[in-house]
């Protein structure tokens, strides 16, 4: 459940409640029709600017000179009439901030986690704990692959152990920090809010599956085979498969694949609040449409093809349909560039702020980057200026070779968010008998991920909003010169009473989730079960979120 703290702000958004189309209004036939338009609900107590969605693209019109609005047939003289405009955003940029790269977390010590070394594929702020989950890899094979599934913990997300949780022996022994799953390579987990306690915890990964059980899959849904997901001469194939656990340490591993396609390591999921579904992003390859002129070659169609990132939905975790590619390298890339990874995640405390940390693999030098790409509703995408937001480590550093981003992006106690990422000390397709493989954070301090800039004097007002509290925050900063004001108006517009700009207190210096005010006061001012729009003027400024409290 999320919690309070002392001045009534949400510290975590781990049960919010849905809003918005249920599950029920979305189905064919419903007899509720489905609106859309402002005002928006959110579905955590923070608004983070990541793209245009929340800010309103305003109004404009064409004047004579008593002030009157002129319509498209009035008999006006091309110079008679004068262009006025309410609340156009003006002089602001979203730009993508710099990460800090933290590492190595800690590096392989124990028996069962000989080899190249050990990652944390996911990380979760769960209660009281920072939770982990993640592999030792081996050094040999073609590709060297996962050896265990494994399980951290941490109080601070800084410090890890190794609990013994007594699940799974090694070596004659019980006390290690294995968990029961087994085969798959890569994965992530995530918490299902609306799953019974007894699945609470889903996995989602990569998985190889026999003969028989790829055989059986065809018969049961030949409606969803990838074509291109060739059977090997055995027979198998490779597909995605999950797995569901009351407490993320004892889990049930599903026999069946839910779904046979291409695809392979660091897949994610999630539950969507908005759409009653459950959401996976999986590892597409954006191919063409192969010509029939020519007989069809033994070997695989695709290699002219690009990696992407494919998603898809379902309302039965067991089940997911073929993918849909909804992000691939478009011309911002070089033609070199492939999407390796994903990073699905969203900001801490707003689960319907959608973030994807894919990793470029720049084939050009085998290189790696990662980038950002922001979404209001998990399908439609677009890169953020600045983008990538960190890259591979410097020669010979625990990630001077390529860097792989996972979920979550996960707020520490003082503020700073971290992203945790896989590291190899050499290029991803270097020789890797000697590797080695270490786990890192993204770090961005005080939870400054994307700046809502105004180089010089900028403004802007919010789309409607229903506002999930009272109060209002602001982690900004200023220029020694610059400054912040901020209004509260009603759905049409109109200054609420006392809440205009002149009566805001101006904010100005490093302000991180500082109170903003009106002559001393910090009520918004609105009536309850009303929307608001949210003004701004902004001088050398940048506004990193906004934070909603009772």
């Amino acid at each position: 459940m999320p919690g309070m703290n002392r001045r009534g702000f949400l510290t975590t958004a781990a049960a919010v409640p849905a809003v918005g189309p249920s599950a029920a209004q979305l189905a064919p036939g419903a007899p509720d029709a489905i609106e859309y338009g402002e005002p928006y609900e959110l579905l955590g107590n923070r608004l983070v600017f990541l793209n245009w969605h929340y800010i309103r693209t305003g109004s404009f019109a064409w004047r004579d000179a008593a002030g009157k609005g002129v319509s498209l047939t009035s008999p006006v003289a091309p110079d008679a009439a004068y262009f006025s405009s309410t609340d156009q955003p003006r002089g602001i940029r979203l730009v993508a901030q710099p990460a800090q790269r933290m590492g190595p977390l800690f590096e392989a010590e124990r028996g069962w986690e000989e080899g190249a070394g050990v990652a944390i594929t996911t990380l979760l702020k769960d209660g009281g704990r920072y939770r982990g989950w993640g592999a030792p890899f081996t050094t040999s094979g073609d590709p060297p692959g996962q050896k265990h599934f494994v399980y951290y913990e941490s109080d601070d997300g800084l410090s890890w152990r190794r609990p013994d949780l007594g699940i799974v022996e090694w070596n004659g022994s019980r006390a290690n920090n294995i968990v029961n799953i087994f085969g798959t390579d890569g994965g992530s987990v995530f918490i299902g809010p609306s799953a019974p306690p007894t699945e609470r915890y889903k996995l989602i990964a990569e998985m190889d599956f026999p003969k028989d059980v790829v055989d059986e899959y065809v018969r049961r849904r030949p409606g969803a085979w990838d074509p291109k997901s060739a059977r090997r001469k055995d027979g198998g194939a490779k597909g995605m498969t999950g797995a569901v656990s009351a407490d993320g340490l004892h889990w049930t591993q599903f026999r069946e694949p839910m779904v046979i396609e291409i695809t392979d390591t660091n897949l994610t999921a999630y539950y969507d609040q908005r759409l009653g579904k459950y959401v996976a992003y999986t590892r597409a390859w954006s191919s063409g449409l192969r010509s029939n002129k020519v007989a069809p070659p033994r070997a695989k169609t695709w290699d002219s093809g690009r990696r992407s990132i494919g998603r898809s939905e379902t309302a039965n975790y067991r089940e997911f349909p073929l993918h849909e590619t909804i992000l691939e390298p478009g011309p911002e890339l070089l033609p070199t560039d492939t999407l390796y990874t994903n990073g699905k995640t969203t900001i801490p405390s707003a689960p319907d702020h959608h973030l994807l940390f894919p990793t470029i693999w720049h084939t050009a030098n085998d290189s790696t980057s990662v980038a950002l790409a922001s979404s209001h509703d998990g399908r439609l995408w677009h890169f953020l200026p600045g983008s990538p937001v960190f890259s591979s480590g410097p020669f010979g550093a625990f990630d001077g070779g390529c860097v792989f981003a996972h979920p979550q992006l996960t707020e520490l106690a003082d503020g700073r968010w971290v992203l945790p990422y896989s590291a190899y000390n050499v290029p991803h397709k270097y020789p890797r008998r000697l590797w080695k493989f270490a786990p890192g954070y993204a770090v961005w301090p005080k939870g400054r991920l994307v700046a809502l800039e105004a180089a010089e004097r900028g403004e802007f007002a919010t789309i409607g909003l229903v506002p999930p509290g009272r109060r209002l925050r602001i982690n900004a900063l200023t220029k020694r010169g610059g400054s912040l004001l901020v209004e509260v108006a009603d759905i049409k517009g109109k200054p609420l009473a006392g809440r205009s700009f002149n009566e805001a207190a101006r904010i100005f210096g490093d302000r991180f989730w500082t109170p903003v005010t009106w002559n001393g006061q910090e009520d918004l001012g609105y009536t309850e079960g009303t929307a608001i729009i949210l003004r701004f003027r902004m001088d050398h400024a940048s506004i990193f979120g906004l934070e909603f409290g009772v």
